[in-house]
């Protein structure tokens, strides 16, 4: 039965200041309601082990040890004890090591914390603690002295630092909060450490020597081709799950009829999913009649764009050889699909940031480097559905237009399908869910496993039609519910389960 006292709190303090309440503290650890953890410092919980219920509290524990003390160097930026349990804290001009169950108190000798200066300089109050300014900390992390491999996170994390706030708050910021180093450095007496950052902000801003970095993405930024090495980890996640070899899914059609009307559904269900939504009647007469639905002129210019692009070089099966290539085929495909609508810059790298729900995708600045990267991921998978499946999701996960993406993204990745005589994917109506929710998996959890089952299960589905006749493709896709709206009624059904269902009819 659990002993804890319920009146009292998990942790119990106690100081000569207060001797009453040392008194009183005293009292109930002789009687036993009490464990002591350290000088001064009690739990009531008398059965946790004392490391799970130190580590959650340090803080409460370095305010009452080293109250008035700055979280600083690499604790200031993680907010908790590292994987050794160390918490960093500058204060005095006496460096200790305060062991406690699992967790250590490492006290660095330094100045007390600023305060009543400009914002950029002052170190911020944090319960009776202080949490060091963002220009105290980058040059703290900057130390290379004794300890440093533990103390800090070390000078590649400041420059991936410096880039990233290049990007989010541009370079002119960056200046600024260089300036702010500056003044602190002289302060602190961190000169040393002032003159490494300086060097590092010269360099991502291409005005000082780049040798020194060793960033990736730094050297990428110094380059004039930064990216966003959060994605580049995502990347790396689908491409690890792609190094393998698919089934090879043929391509059902043939040169003519077959390839017309597979192409129909491949630009029709292509628009409906962006929530360009036509009927098939009228998506037939815009596509082989020429017709454009009145009051719906754009509209109707999308999915003629879409099909047009499916079915003509180079998208339909020449795709790019090397990142310049790349990025030029992506202006022009998306230039394609969206050659009606001037007012979505088409072709244009986006000039804005753009998201979709709560999904932040690419910063501008960044695309062209994010795509760099993504293609020689692309470049190195061997299998065609493995290439093809990589460019989609760099394509998808960067968003480089303002419009357009996933029309261009799926492209992408039929191109590479064609060129291997593999079966483009179609993604129905009905798919949608089963084609977004596991993108969003990828892209907010770094988990590949159901994108990728998605996809070869939807290009089975596209394979698994004759495409010869226009009027039967449309009829078993109807039976299949391919064209449904609503999921919850109707699921996606695959053709050979239809067939199932018939013979059984039948066989009654």
């Amino acid at each position: 039965m659990r002993k804890n006292i319920d009146t009292l709190a998990t942790l119990i303090f106690s100081s000569a200041e207060d001797q009453a309440n040392a008194q009183r503290v005293s009292r109930l650890a002789r009687a036993g309601k009490l464990r002591a953890i350290h000088r001064g410092i009690y739990t009531s919980d008398l059965e946790s082990p004392l490391e799970q219920i130190v580590r959650p509290n340090w803080r409460q524990i370095a305010e009452h040890l080293y109250p008035g003390s700055i979280l600083g160097y690499r604790s200031a930026q993680e907010g908790k004890p590292d994987s050794e349990g160390r918490i960093f804290l500058v204060q005095g001009n006496r460096a200790r090591r305060i062991e406690l169950p699992g967790l250590t108190l490492m006290i660095i000798p330094g100045p007390g914390p600023i305060s009543g200066r400009e914002a950029a300089l002052n170190d911020t109050p944090y319960g009776k603690l202080f949490v060091s300014s963002e220009a105290r900390r980058l040059l703290e992390n900057l130390y290379t002295g004794r300890d440093a491999a533990i103390r800090t996170m070390g000078r590649a994390w400041v420059e991936s630092q410096l880039s990233r706030l290049c990007t989010l708050r541009g370079e002119h910021k960056v200046n600024d909060l260089r300036d702010a180093t500056r003044q602190l450095a002289e302060i602190l007496g961190m000169d040393a450490q002032f003159k490494a950052l300086n060097s590092i902000v010269s360099a991502l801003m291409r005005t000082g020597d780049a040798g020194r970095l060793g960033a990736v993405d730094a050297l990428a930024r110094a380059a004039g081709k930064p990216y966003d090495p959060d994605r580049l980890i995502i990347f790396d996640a689908l491409f690890t799950e792609l190094r393998q070899s698919f089934p090879h899914v043929p391509d059902p059609t043939t040169s003519g009829l077959s390839t017309t009307n597979f192409s129909f559904f491949e630009a029709y269900f292509s628009n409906y999913i962006e929530g360009t939504t036509f009927t098939v009647e009228e998506a037939s007469e815009i596509i082989f009649e020429g017709k454009i639905i009145e009051k719906r002129s754009e509209d109707s210019h999308d999915v003629l764009g879409t099909y047009q692009a499916i079915t003509r070089q180079p998208f339909r099966s020449n795709p790019p050889g090397n990142e310049d290539e790349f990025l030029e085929w992506l202006k022009l495909a998306n230039h394609r699909v969206l050659s009606s609508r001037p007012d979505k810059n088409p072709g244009q790298w986006k000039e804005k940031l753009n998201q979709a729900g709560s999904t932040l995708f690419v910063h501008p600045e960044l695309v062209q480097g994010t795509l760099r990267e993504g293609f020689k991921r692309v470049a190195l998978l061997e299998d065609p559905l493995a290439r093809a499946l990589m460019a989609m999701f760099v394509i998808t996960e960067v968003h480089p237009f303002g419009d357009g993406n996933g029309r261009t993204a799926r492209l992408a990745m039929n191109t590479y399908l064609t060129q291997a005589s593999a079966c483009r994917i179609i993604i129905p109506t009905a798919y949608r869910e089963d084609y977004l929710l596991p993108l969003k998996a990828l892209s907010r959890n770094t988990d590949p496993i159901p994108f990728v089952r998605s996809m070869t299960r939807i290009q089975a589905w596209s394979a698994a039609f004759d495409y010869s006749n226009f009027q039967n493709t449309w009829k078993q896709m109807a039976e299949c519910n391919a064209f449904s709206d609503d999921i919850g009624q109707h699921k996606l059904l695959h053709p050979h389960e239809i067939r199932n269902l018939v013979d059984k009819t039948s066989n009654r």
